[in-house]
């Protein structure tokens, strides 16, 4: 009875399958007439479609003239408005045209799934009028991002605390640094909030409190060497950025010296978001394969998904010295029934000057034989050859990152890891070279 089991599995997923095609099929016929419009109209030039319409409730303005001059344009499958079904993270693939550059893809995030842009909308009409549904502009103005009006002089914790994972533990250096380099603004660099305009004002607000990923590429941007994408601008609610490559799933069957010098390069991002130069801790909070992009040039990781990033002041964690600032900070492992789950307290990140978190997240989610992604196990570094799997060193390098036995054992396993992972690469670059 069990043998035949595999069968009528593998009969049912063939059926599911035609069904699926089948049923595509009767929707390209009954969208015959979208298919053509919206290959030959250019929905980017639409106001209402890329809701230029609701700002200032919006993401910000920077990028309007090259929307509405046509210079942006989605790319074959983002232009069939009946595939958003199946996009429930609204992002697009685009070209982008400068007449003398050429084209170059980027990437069009809305920020929000519909249902989270349609909840932001009634909420802030229901602070304004008490009613799901309003005159989203002129309610704008009626909210506490209106409040910071041009008598505040800064953007200070006290009103922006807890808004988002970016502001959750605010410091006012931080602050001064989102505002100072606020891209959505012609008047950039300066740090005094008065300098922007109403509506630039409340676009900044609203980005903060609905999805701060655009502040956080703009505060930290890949220019100045931070693994983030680079953030180009914005119009109405859509946010561009530049396209890095391939997401880090694509890899993961890639051959042993690929996966280990990303492994390498994902280890020194927990490195460099933990200690730099700035005394900023970035904390990833959200850590999976789909949030990485590898370029396909230069083979370069870098974080594609900045929405959950908790920042850390460790200068003011210094200064305040709350209770155990200075005690090493373990994040704990827990098993868990879902994919991706870290487990953490905001709290702790805030108030501690050494912490594990970006070594652990890196370490569980991606990298250790723990690692759950789209109903694999094993992570990046599953099966490595027999010589390195006979050793031990990495296997055991791996769990002590993961789930440590010792005190203060994933802090030395994970420098450990990191050196171990540069030798391998070294190793591979040289046999390649040969």
């Amino acid at each position: 009875m069990l043998r035949f089991l595999p069968l009528k599995l593998g009969r049912l997923y063939r059926c599911l399958k035609l069904l699926f095609l089948v049923g595509l099929f009767v929707i390209l016929l009954m969208n015959t007439h979208n298919l053509f419009a919206s290959f030959q109209k250019n929905e980017l030039t639409d106001r209402r479609f890329i809701n230029l319409n609701k700002c200032p409730a919006c993401f910000g303005t920077s990028w309007c003239r090259k929307f509405m001059n046509g210079q942006v344009s989605f790319e074959t499958w983002g232009r069939l408005r009946f595939l958003d079904v199946f996009n429930v993270k609204n992002v697009y693939f685009a070209q982008y045209g400068e007449p003398r550059e050429g084209t170059r893809r980027v990437v069009l995030k809305r920020l929000g799934s519909n249902q989270e842009l349609a909840e932001i909308d009634q909420k802030i009409c229901k602070r304004a009028t008490g009613r799901p549904r309003c005159d989203l502009v002129q309610a704008m103005y009626k909210t506490e991002f209106a409040r910071i009006n041009g008598d505040v002089r800064l953007l200070t914790p006290d009103v922006v605390e807890g808004w988002s994972d970016l502001v959750h533990c605010p410091s006012q250096r931080l602050l001064d640094r989102v505002v100072r380099r606020y891209a959505e603004t012609k008047d950039s660099g300066s740090f005094l909030l008065k300098n922007l305009k109403d509506t630039e004002r409340m676009q900044l607000l609203m980005t903060l409190a609905f999805n701060p990923e655009p502040l956080v590429l703009q505060s930290f941007p890949s220019d100045e060497g931070w693994p983030f994408a680079k953030y180009l601008g914005a119009c109405g609610r859509m946010v561009a950025v530049n396209y890095v490559g391939e997401e880090l799933w694509n890899f993961y069957n890639a051959p042993w010296e690929k996966r280990v010098d990303l492994a390498r390069q994902l280890m020194d991002i927990a490195e460099q978001l933990t200690n730099n130069d700035f005394d900023f801790a970035l904390y990833l909070l959200d850590v999976s394969f789909d949030n990485f992009a590898v370029g396909p040039r230069d083979g370069k990781v870098i974080v594609v998904d900045a929405e959950n990033v908790l920042v850390a002041d460790k200068r003011l964690i210094k200064q305040n010295k709350p209770e155990s600032y200075d005690v090493w900070y373990e994040s704990r492992f827990e098993e868990c029934d879902r994919e991706a789950c870290l487990s953490f307290s905001k709290d702790s990140l805030c108030s501690r000057v050494t912490v594990d978190h970006n070594y652990y997240a890196v370490c569980q989610n991606l990298l250790s034989r723990y690692a759950t992604w789209r109903g694999t196990t094993g992570g990046l570094l599953h099966d490595p050859p027999a010589h390195i799997a006979k050793d031990g060193q990495l296997e055991a390098l791996l769990d002590e990152c993961t789930r440590p036995k010792k005190r203060y054992g994933r802090f030395q396993a994970a420098k450990e890891l990191r050196e171990y992972l540069t030798k391998l690469a070294a190793a591979s670059s040289s046999a390649t070279s040969r």
